[in-house]
């Protein structure tokens, strides 16, 4: 089975060839090129899964040490910097969710984008290319051997973003009528912010990067993470701290911008202005996978030098985690669009994940990670049904009923309601994926969500005071409990009561091609979390656990489960889950929200995402574009321009002295003046010439007489 992983590099390569035969060849045909798109992560994904298979066949040596493939790649000076592949357990678990939950979403685009129909999106093939090379992208960065074919996958998701993201930025006014100017410019200032935000952390991530290679000489990670050369770093003094901890916080701020953490996740609920499919890409498959991904592969350098309770950079990995996901879900509590309900919802669970890792479990952060992916696709996927129906009921009513309906927004949550009756399909895979998110027994975030709080909880029990364990373990408890209250609030807005719109009353059910990837995923959603189940031996813990053995960073085995924990948590989410059906569940138009009569002034500080975006607006936006307007005014109004101007003008009457100079004393003083004298000499000495041979002697004559008297007189 070993040849399997020499199929390695094909995996990301097939999404990538589908990108570029659309963009050179197939972009005029619309089903070709979504069937390209489709069949290349078809193929990515059975070869994933191969891939897979020869992991668990290979036994323990593979899952630890990894296959890899070399190939020198970049001269740097004296070496040559390699790019390469390399699978070991826990790439092969990240092979077996992000190709097919891709796939599910590729699938899903083929309705969603309304091929076909009479409103069919006009950048149809362009929608697919740019979303496969997203997926290149991401499985190049799962199948990294090294932190420059990393950081490439990591840029061109970077790129992708910001294309998927400001899809709709602009618009044809005589074709593209699914689209308003209002939304052309929400979707530019989206993909902007998504993208400038985004190389904050990039910039810290290379520059982390840039400080690996120069005090080890290699970017490969599996020597990076030799216990000698993690030793020599450190050794290494830098900004008062070991380079270690140092380059370790740098890598961890490319995670934080690149999976939406605290404070640079503000970027990730405007993200929800590009097409749904989009949506869960990023949220799920994608890019705010890769952040965490990050973290945990680069594991190492958190740790090393440390116990594990006592590594700093591991310590801000939990509080940042922790913040994020207290900070996400209380502001999901008082959102009105659907999608960006969910959008908070994604940046509290990457917190969640985010404090598995900082407490140095790498199993327990990924697992959440696997789950999430399909229970999070399943939600967006499912939101973008809702939203296909209710536009479809839009419509309807505006045709049939001659309903006024200019304004409407299909995202919008009050505008539905009852919807489980009219898509029954998408009800019953919108509410696994709900109790899936909440963490109901036996859904898979139960148990992946339970695994982080039982780490917590066992490492706050184990040392018995109020450390950062009990605070994570706090923080994520709460947490839970926010997140099945907005949730139940979504799901009596969006299915329960009676339709607040005849946009609700005209909905219908989603395309097979929609629904399909729907129930699938609703499967996973029930079904995958017993791939890590602590009455099954926790298999997820023997498959990828020991990765990091090659550092000497040895993970504990998974704790064992507990009953209060998980006791506490469920109670919790029932309870939220219940509360917030009940209070929403007949809510009318213009009714008082009940959130809101119970929070009072802190629902308005939830609905404002506690200021935030104003806060950077008011502290870093303003004034750097008054720094930037005073350097333009300092170049171009105070003092450069001026001073080119004078120096300018002062050029110009230098070149207007010099030409006078030039025209009047040289040309014509000099070398006119020269050329007239000699003409006038060569006039008058013409008649010195008369041919006669006697003039001739005469002038002799004289001309001696008088040299002669010169001669005697001196």
């Amino acid at each position: 089975m070993d040849f399997l992983f020499s199929f390695t590099p094909l995996i990301p390569l097939f999404p990538l060839l589908a990108f570029a035969v659309i963009v050179l060849f197939t972009y005029r045909y619309n089903r070709l090129s979504s069937d390209i798109a489709i069949g290349s992560i078809a193929l990515s994904t059975v070869l994933a899964w191969a891939v897979l298979l020869a992991t668990l066949l290979g036994g323990e040596h593979i899952q630890v040490e990894g296959w890899q493939l070399r190939v020198p790649w970049l001269p740097a000076g004296t070496t040559v910097l390699d790019l390469g592949f390399a699978v070991d357990g826990f790439t092969a678990a990240m092979l077996f969710m992000v190709p097919f939950v891709c796939l599910m979403i590729f699938i899903y685009s083929q309705g969603y984008m309304k091929l076909g129909q009479p409103d069919q999106d006009p950048r149809y093939a362009r929608f697919f290319a740019y979303i496969s090379l997203f997926a290149a992208g991401m499985l190049g960065l799962v199948v990294a051997r090294d932190l420059v074919l990393l950081f490439v996958s990591w840029e061109i998701m970077g790129l992708c973003s910001y294309l998927l993201i400001g899809f709709w930025s602009f618009r044809k006014a005589d074709d593209e009528h699914h689209i308003d100017e209002a939304q052309v410019i929400r979707a530019r200032k989206a993909a902007l912010k998504a993208f400038i935000t985004t190389r904050i952390g990039d910039v810290l991530l290379f520059s982390g990067i840039a400080l690996l290679y120069s005090y080890t000489g290699t970017v490969t990670l599996r020597e990076i993470f030799r216990p000698e050369t993690l030793e020599t770093l450190q050794t290494i003094s830098l900004l008062g701290m070991p380079a270690v901890t140092v380059i370790a916080l740098l890598v961890f701020g490319g995670a934080v911008g690149k999976s939406a953490q605290f404070p640079l996740h503000v970027w990730l609920p405007d993200a929800m202005e590009g097409p749904t499919p989009v949506s869960a890409l990023i949220h799920a498959a994608t890019m705010v996978a890769a952040g965490v991904y990050l973290v945990a592969r680069m594991l190492p350098l958190f740790i090393a030098g440390f116990e594990v309770a006592d590594a700093p950079a591991l310590h801000w990995v939990a509080i940042v985690g922790a913040i994020t996901a207290l900070l996400g879900a209380t502001i999901g509590l008082a959102q009105d669009d659907i999608k960006r309900v969910l959008a908070y919802s994604t940046i509290s669970q990457l917190g969640y994940m985010m404090m598995g890792l900082g407490l140095g479990s790498l199993v327990a952060g990924i697992f959440h990670l696997l789950t999430h992916a399909f229970f999070k696709a399943l939600l967006f996927l499912g939101a973008g049904s809702v939203i296909h129906g209710v536009e479809h009921g839009h419509h309807v009513a505006a045709h049939a009923d001659h309903v006024h309906t200019e304004h409407f927004n299909p995202n919008d949550m009050k505008a539905m309601g009852g919807l489980r009756h009219r898509m029954p399909y998408t009800f019953v895979a919108y509410l696994a994926g709900t109790l899936a998110l909440v963490g109901i027994v036996p859904f898979a975030g139960f148990w992946s969500k339970d695994e982080i709080l039982a780490e917590a909880f066992h490492l706050w029990r184990a040392d018995g005071a109020l450390n950062l364990p009990f605070w994570v373990w706090l923080a994520g408890t709460l947490g839970a409990f926010f997140t099945a209250l907005y949730m139940g609030r979504q799901l009596g807005l969006v299915f329960w009561g009676e339709p607040r719109h005849t946009a609700a009353r005209h909905a219908h059910e989603s395309p097979s091609s929609m629904t399909i990837p729907l129930i699938v995923l609703a499967l996973f959603a029930l079904l995958f979390g017993f791939v890590n189940a602590p009455f099954l031996g926790s298999p997820l813990h023997h498959f990828m656990g020991g990765v990091h053995e090659a550092s000497e960073v040895v993970h504990a085995e998974a704790v064992p489960f507990n009953f209060t924990v998980a006791a506490i948590s469920t109670v919790l989410a029932v309870a939220g889950l219940l509360l917030g059906w009940l209070l929403y569940r007949n809510y009318r138009p213009g009714q008082v929200e009940p959130f809101q009569v119970v929070l009072g002034p802190v629902f308005t500080l939830l609905r404002n995402k506690y200021y935030i975006d104003e806060l950077y607006q008011q502290v870093i936006i303003r004034p750097v574009v008054w720094l930037s307007n005073f350097c333009f005014n300092i170049d171009d109004r105070w003092i450069i321009d001026p001073f080119v101007d004078l120096v300018g003008a002062a050029g110009r009457v230098a070149s207007d002295i010099v030409r006078v100079l030039d025209s009047v004393v040289v040309d014509r003083w000099f070398v006119e003046g020269t050329a007239q004298l000699f003409n006038a000499a060569g006039r008058g000495l013409r008649y010195s010439e008369t041919g006669r041979v006697q003039n001739y002697l005469l002038v002799v004559a004289v001309t001696i007489l008088l040299l002669l008297g010169l001669y005697l007189y001196f």
